[in-house]
Parts: structure tokens; C-alpha cells; sequence
């Protein structure tokens, strides 16, 4: 039966990486850490595990992906990419240990994800499930060169897993906000660039015909045809009242009111700023 190697990203990542370890190991014999040189045990704590650590500098997400991908020596035919603040739940270990990938008819799967924010998974507002391809063969999956939301780019055939890993946003609100004002700057910036709505070569192409993340990318075109600052309302209106992300309390209303619409507004006010720098020639 084929084997999966791991690849995970690391970078101060003590506290958490523990926990993203344990169910990894249950599935794979051969877990390879990409470290941006951390300062704190993050290292200790891999090689204490029996994982291989390897450090290289950090650029951005797709590279440090695309680096993995064309640089480490994996055991295996597969592999899985997770993030360090990422859990397989029981559920998902059981069903890729079930795989018998040396015969499966497809190249990659597609793998659920649900987001944990204030210790609470999400169970309501669409954004609490979302979809990535994160297992495949070797040579048929690539990072996309995307400042922001990159997903990772199948070269084959698909199938989707009805299991979920879990998204831990642990951090406090004070760097929830620090983090997504400054993704807030990449996503103006493609956004203003018009690679939002039109994907370059190598990026997952938005389709409503296509697999669950092109139909994805396909609706957020649609939200960047609508005019700026009202569509920060219309998706909070959608996420909040007809996704039912009330339902999801006290909780809910704070991670809507942020992500759907403050951050989706802060993404607005920056295009308008690099809009009204054009017109006066900055």
C-alpha cells in the first residue's frame, strides 16, 4: 500500500505543533518540517517527535510551499501539506488511513476544513467549512503564486473527502486583527491588480463547472464586480442572516462582524486608497 509523507510549516510554532503532530503521526512514518529558523522549542519539539526538521527562510506561503515540494526528499508517492495550527480530527485520520492510494482512480484530494475561533468550531456563516487540495500524488499539486488565500493548484483528477481537518485561530484578538490587517494589504493589492477576479497561469481557475474550490474562486469574482463598500455589507448580510452564522452566538457575531466585515471593508478602504493614488499619479 503506498505511504504519504507530511509537510508542515512551522515558525514559533511550540505551543500548537504538538497537537498538529499527534494525528500526522498516526498516518504517516515520514513527516518533514519546513522551519523558518524559530526561536522558540519549535525545532526540539519536531526532532523529539522523530520528525525531519529542515530550516529555510521564509518569502511568502506559495513559496515556501513550492520550495517543500521541488526540494524535500520524500519517502513517498503522497503527500499532505498542513499548517501548524492545523489538527487532522479523528474522523479524517480514520478515513486517509483507509485509502488504499496505490490503487485510488484519482490524483488528489479535496479535504473539508472548519475554522476553531474563542475555542468554538464554527458551525454556521459558509466560511466555517471551507474546502482544500491538500493530498496528492507527487507531481500533481503546486502552490499558487497568490499573495493571499493561496490554494494549492490540482494537476489531475480530484476527489473530495467528507472529513475535516481543523483550523485553530487561537491567537489573541489583538493579533487576529495585526494578522488580518496585514493580509488585508495583499488582498487590496491583487484586488487592485484585477488577479482576484481574473486568475493568472497556475492559479486555481475559476469555474462554476469546476470542482468545489473553482466554484469557490468563481463567487469571489462575482463579489469583486460589486461596487466597493457595499459588497462588505451584502457579505455580511449573506454570511450572518442567510448562512444562519447567528446561530453560532456571541461567538459568531464577533468573527462575522471581523472577517466578513471589517476585514472585507479594510480590503476596500486600501483598493480605494491605491485607487485615488493612481488618479493623482502616486
Amino acid at each position: 500500500m503506498a505511504g504519504i509523507s507530511v509537510i508542515v510549516l512551522t515558525f514559533n510554532s511550540a505551543a500548537t505543533i504538538g497537537r498538529t503532530l499527534k494525528p500526522l503521526m498516526e498516518i504517516s512514518d515520514d513527516i518533514h518540517i519546513v522551519d523558518s529558523y524559530s526561536k522558540d522549542d519549535t525545532v526540539a519539539v519536531c526532532e523529539a517527535l522523530g520528525c525531519q526538521v529542515t530550516q529555510h527562510p521564509f518569502t511568502n506561503y506559495a513559496a515556501q510551499r513550492n520550495w517543500a515540494i521541488d526540494t524535500l526528499a520524500l519517502k513517498h508517492d503522497w503527500q499532505l501539506h498542513v499548517d501548524a495550527d492545523e489538527e487532522l480530527t479523528p474522523e479524517l485520520t480514520r478515513a486517509i488511513k483507509g485509502l488504499n492510494l496505490a490503487t485510488v482512480d484519482t490524483d488528489g484530494f479535496i479535504i473539508g476544513r472548519k475554522i476553531v475561533f474563542m475555542d468554538l468550531v464554527l458551525r454556521f456563516g459558509g466560511i466555517a467549512r471551507t474546502w482544500h487540495y491538500r493530498l496528492f500524488r507527487n507531481g500533481f499539486g503546486r502552490c499558487e503564486e497568490r499573495l493571499y488565500d493561496q490554494h494549492f493548484v490540482a494537476a489531475g483528477r480530484t476527489r473530495q473527502i467528507r472529513e475535516y481537518m481543523l483550523d485553530y485561530q487561537d491567537t489573541t484578538i489583538a493579533e487576529w486583527t495585526a494578522r488580518h490587517n496585514r493580509w488585508s494589504d495583499m488582498e487590496a493589492e491583487e484586488a487592485f491588480l484585477g488577479s482576484v477576479a481574473e486568475a493568472k497561469e497556475g492559479q486555481v481557475q475559476a469555474s462554476l463547472g469546476g470542482n468545489i474550490i473553482a466554484r469557490k474562486r468563481y463567487a469571489q469574482g462575482w463579489y469583486y464586480r460589486l461596487p466597493l463598500f457595499l459588497r462588505p455589507t451584502i457579505y455580511l448580510f449573506y454570511r450572518y442572516f442567510i448562512l444562519l452564522g447567528f446561530l453560532d452566538g456571541r461567538r459568531g457575531f464577533i468573527y462575522h462582524m471581523l472577517q466578513a466585515f471589517w476585514f472585507r471593508l479594510l480590503v476596500d478602504t486600501k483598493i480605494y486608497e491605491r485607487q485615488l493614488a493612481a488618479k493623482a499619479g502616486g
